[in-house]
C-alpha cells in the first residue's frame, strides 16, 4: 500500500468522524431531546437516543458491553479492509467510510453511553427507525461492498477473462 493511497484513505475515514459528530453536536446543543423539525412531509430532525445498537437491539447491554462488541467488529472491519486488494477502489472506499461511521458511534458510546440519533424517515401511517450519519455510511459502506462484489468485480472478470 503507497503512503498516498493511505493518506487518502485515512482522510476519508476522517472526515466521515469529523462531518459524524460535528452534526451530532449540533444536534444537541440546538435541538432539545425528543424535539423534531420537519423537514419534508416524509423527513423530520428528530433528536433521540440510542442506548442499543442498530434499530434499538440489545439496549439492555451495557455502554460498556456494546462498546466492546463495536470495537471486536472494527478489528474485523480492518483486517478485512487490510486484506482487500489495492486495485478495489470503491471496495476500499466503502471500508473507509463504515469504518468512520463505526468510530463516529463508538466515540457515542464510550464519552456519553448511547448513540445520538436524528434522521427520521417516516408517513403518516409507517415510519423507520431514527438514525445518524454515522448509520447512514455503515449502511451506503456495506452497500457498496456488496455492489463491487457481486456486479462491479464479475463484469470486470468477464472484461479480463
Amino acid at each position: 500500500m503507497t503512503m498516498r493511497f493511505a493518506l487518502v484513505n485515512l482522510f476519508v475515514v476522517v472526515m466521515a468522524v469529523f462531518l459524524d459528530q460535528f452534526i451530532k453536536l449540533v444536534v444537541v446543543a440546538t435541538m432539545p431531546l425528543g424535539s423534531a423539525i420537519p423537514v419534508l412531509p416524509f423527513l423530520a430532525l428528530l433528536h433521540a437516543r440510542n442506548e442499543g445498537i442498530a434499530f434499538s437491539m440489545f439496549a439492555s447491554l451495557s455502554g460498556w458491553t456494546l462498546a466492546a462488541a463495536s470495537s471486536l467488529v472494527l478489528l474485523f472491519v480492518l483486517w478485512l479492509w487490510w486484506n482487500t486488494p489495492r486495485e478495489r477502489r470503491l471496495t476500499h472506499f466503502a471500508f473507509a467510510i463504515i469504518f468512520g461511521g463505526a468510530v463516529g458511534n463508538l466515540i457515542d458510546r464510550v464519552t456519553l453511553g448511547y448513540v445520538t440519533d436524528y434522521i427520521y424517515f417516516h408517513t403518516p401511517v409507517w415510519s423507520f427507525a431514527v438514525f445518524n450519519l454515522a448509520d447512514a455510511f455503515i449502511t451506503v459502506g456495506a452497500a457498496l461492498i456488496i455492489l463491487d462484489e457481486f456486479w462491479l468485480l464479475p463484469r470486470r472478470a468477464r472484461r479480463g477473462a
